[in-house]
């Protein structure tokens, strides 16, 4: 389990926004066998200063999925659609404009000790 999800954007983040897309991102994160919204814990940066292409004034969003344990490339291209759906229905951020990176880790910690 363990999921993280920290998404940086150039759009500001209302505490109402924040709340509908920890909503939809904690249903999403059921796509990766095994994970589930009980044990994720999400970040929010707004209002970031982000360049794409050598180009900033666009909607753009930059999100880091890490994940205690593995995952199949199926299961990740499917939170990778979602992940861009929520952020364009949410956000108005285009799927062209959003990185997504996935980490897959070994050892994590909670609780004062180690899985």
């Amino acid at each position: 389990n363990m999921p993280y999800i920290g998404i940086k954007t150039t759009k500001t983040l209302t505490e109402e926004k924040k709340a509908a897309l920890a909503k939809r991102f904690g249903t999403a994160i059921t796509t990766i066998p095994g994970k589930s919204e009980a044990h994720l814990m999400l970040g929010f940066e707004g209002d970031a200063t982000m360049y794409f292409g050598g180009k900033t004034g666009e909607p753009m969003a930059f999100v880091e999925v890490k994940l205690f344990g593995t995952s199949d490339r199926e299961h990740l291209t499917m939170l990778t659609k979602q992940i861009c759906d929520i952020l364009k229905e949410e956000l108005g951020i285009d799927g062209a404009n959003t990185y997504v990176k996935y980490e897959e880790v070994a050892h994590w910690g909670w609780n004062g000790s180690n899985f």
